[in-house]
């Protein structure tokens, strides 16, 4: 996603506030999808630089995860990142210790899920998102994803929407079996719109008005307006 502004740095952990939250996001999912066998090499390499200190704590809560069925590879990304952005040790215990509660946290709110799907979740979350208002995902159809959905969700709270406005427009496309265009669609008219200087909130309500929604379902047959007016005189 495009370059963020300081309201996209805002929902960043107090020890994360060197690293935008889509750019871990994004690298997590991108990392997560390749083959470890390709991950491995490069990534050992610059944990390498970390301290012996430094290094050892975020090994133990890479460990913790892979004890607990959690994807390790959101964890790496953000200690990779922080390595990159040259970060003293604390602040990368901090975040990687973060992201391990927020992988914890959607777990819980979704149940067994795979690694996508858990990262882009703890991507809302460390947005500002309830773990409640994550359950409508919970049970979700077999061979659709959410991740598009979750990520799209995570940026619009952290380029200004309200998180119960932005909640709701994604809730309420996902029950109407939205695709990823769809959600992507949004995503860009949404952004055009701020970036035009409409106000965030304001730019999703007339946005989501747009969108294509679920036809009305009917049960039995249907009486004509008017003959049902003309009942009630």
């Amino acid at each position: 996603m495009s370059r963020s502004r300081d309201r996209f740095r805002s929902r960043v952990s107090a020890h994360l506030r060197w690293l935008p939250r889509l750019v871990i996001v994004a690298a997590s999912l991108l990392l997560v999808s390749l083959p470890l066998r390709a991950q491995a090499p490069e990534q050992q390499d610059r944990m390498a630089k970390l301290d012996s200190k430094t290094r050892a704590a975020v090994e133990l809560l890479f460990d913790s995860a892979s004890a607990e069925g959690l994807p390790t590879q959101p964890l790496r990304s953000i200690a990779l990142l922080g390595i990159t952005r040259k970060a003293d040790g604390k602040a990368i215990i901090s975040a990687v210790r973060r992201e391990l509660l927020l992988l914890r946290t959607a777990r819980t709110a979704l149940g067994r899920v795979d690694d996508m799907e858990l990262a882009a979740a703890a991507a809302v979350l460390e947005a500002g998102a309830k773990p409640t208002q994550l359950a409508t995902f919970k049970n979700k159809p077999r061979g659709r994803s959410d991740v598009q959905a979750f990520t799209v969700w995570a940026d619009l709270m952290t380029r200004g929407v309200p998180g119960e406005d932005a909640s709701s427009a994604i809730v309420r496309l996902w029950e109407d079996g939205a695709d990823d265009a769809t959600f992507v669609s949004l995503w860009n008219n949404v952004q055009s719109d701020i970036l035009r200087g409409l106000n965030p909130g304001t730019a999703l309500q007339n946005r989501i008005r747009e969108a294509p929604g679920r036809p009305p379902t009917t049960k039995g047959p249907q009486t004509p307006e008017g003959q049902e007016n003309a009942r009630s005189e």
